[in-house]
């Protein structure tokens, strides 16, 4: 029953709403208690201030990243991990510690990594000291079109060490794409006449310096330079020479004329700028490729890297001349106390012997050389074979050539931020061959290297337009 305007509340109702204002009363100090506990909880400082960030989150595989954490406990020690899974289902590893700053803030660009994979300020080393779960597996990209590596990077506690990381909880975590090749850049199957191969051309319409890009016995098709390179402005040609669907293996001879017909090829594509190309070459490629510029008046610029000044394993043959290796020492193969073959020595005693026309002839060259040489490389003495190519140079009045010799550095010399692969099996093989290599001085040599590449073609394929790239 309504009570009448002005009157006053019976002992009933006075009793009711005693009782409804307690309940809103303990109503509003839990909400306050609630509110505290939940300020003061370890996840939610988690999810509402502690941050890992990475720019850029996807680029290609040689750009830096600038990788950061922030929100942390003043002086805190951290752990950074990075994986990674290869298209055959191999995962890669790497981490790191590090202490925060006196505002709780890790950015990799200065701070010190206390330890791990590596020690000191390597604002890349989560990249490069990545390390296989199946040891000595190499990290080699196949499809660089259609995907990128995938780099997880996971923020954990310090003492994620102490307890199982595989079911521990990361405090944040992310994801980035590593490419192989820029948006907009081409790739053109090449199979004409007897050629074999992948030809990358850069976006636009203008005409692009010509490189032909070779690698060594692990044979096949290997594009991922190949894409790279036309990512910074280049037509490059991928080029197979054995083992690779109907080209030979193992490698009986190598026919100069195969390559000479693929100079043509690309100097008669209609995007790639005359008169002359350019060739990047490694290893048994990196033989090739001397010889290119010795008898293709095409090639005006070579790139080889840790490669012979003679020819090994397979004689050359160009135009009816048949030329022999030079003969090899087996007695001198080392084997490693983790029964690694280390070939580096094997024509050491031949070498000795030799008389000057067992060498490639490289004064008989036009062209320009960059050698680029690693002075821990396993596999072959490319320093020795080096400097010896360029006193040769030099006895003929030739001033044609820069040598970059990298203290640390191994055979397998990549793009930048490529893992260090000290070892690993060829398919032709039945036997591990250690490569060579310090993890912070290789990927020192190929941050450095890859620059230096790129400058020498420009210079020496395209001199009056340089400013076009």
């Amino acid at each position: 029953m309504e009570r009448p305007r002005g009157s006053f509340p019976g002992l009933e109702e006075i009793f009711t709403m005693n009782i409804s204002m307690r309940k809103t009363s303990l109503q509003f100090k839990q909400q306050v208690l609630l509110k505290a506990l939940l300020k003061n909880h370890p996840r939610c400082h988690t999810v509402t201030m502690i941050q890992l960030t990475a720019t850029p989150a996807s680029a290609l595989v040689d750009e830096p990243v600038h990788i950061r954490a922030t929100g942390l406990t003043p002086f805190q020690i951290v752990l950074l991990q990075a994986s990674l899974e290869d298209e055959m289902g191999n995962m890669f590893h790497s981490q790191a510690y590090y202490r925060a700053n006196e505002v709780g803030e890790v950015d990799l660009e200065h701070a010190s990594s206390l330890g791990g994979d590596y020690v000191g300020v390597h604002p890349m080393g989560l990249f490069w000291s990545l390390k296989p779960e199946k040891i000595l597996t190499r990290l080699l990209k196949r499809d660089v079109m259609n995907s990128p590596f995938r780099v997880q990077l996971k923020l954990y506690n310090s003492n994620v060490i102490l307890i199982n990381k595989a079911t521990a909880d990361p405090i944040v975590s992310l994801t980035l794409e590593r490419w192989y090749v820029a948006p907009g850049v081409t790739r053109i199957q090449v199979r004409e006449g007897r050629l074999r191969g992948a030809l990358f051309l850069p976006p636009g319409e203008g005409r692009f310096p010509g490189v032909i890009d070779l690698f060594g016995s692990i044979g096949g098709l290997i594009e991922f330079r190949a894409s790279l390179l036309a990512s910074h402005g280049f037509a490059a040609l991928a080029l197979a020479y054995c083992d690779y669907e109907d080209l030979p293996c193992p490698l009986e001879k190598v026919d100069l004329e195969y390559f000479e017909e693929a100079a043509n090829f690309l100097l008669r594509h209609p995007k790639v700028f005359g008169p002359g190309i350019g060739v990047v070459s490694i290893c048994k490629g990196a033989e090739i490729g001397l010889s290119m510029a010795i008898h293709l008046k095409q090639v005006r610029a070579t790139v080889l890297i840790n490669g012979p000044n003679f020819i090994f394993d397979a004689p050359q043959v160009y135009r009816g001349q048949i030329y022999q290796p030079l003969p090899h020492s087996p007695q001198l193969l080392s084997i490693s106390a983790l029964g690694l073959f280390e070939f580096r020595h094997i024509f050491e005693e031949a070498r000795v012997e030799a008389n000057q026309t067992s060498f490639l002839p490289i004064e008989k060259a036009q062209g320009h050389f960059l050698f680029i040489v690693g002075e821990e490389d396993k596999n072959i003495n490319s320093k020795a074979h080096a400097e010896q190519a360029t006193e040769q140079l030099r006895r003929n009045g030739k001033n044609n050539w820069t040598l970059l010799s990298y203290p640390g550095a191994g055979h397998l010399i990549y793009p930048p931020y490529s893992p260090l692969c000290c070892a690993s099996k060829l398919s032709n093989f039945h036997f591990l061959i250690h490569w060579g290599g310090e993890v912070i001085p290789h990927a020192a040599a190929q941050e450095h290297s890859w620059k230096e590449i790129q400058k020498f073609l420009r210079k020496h394929l395209i001199p009056v337009v340089t400013s076009q790239l």
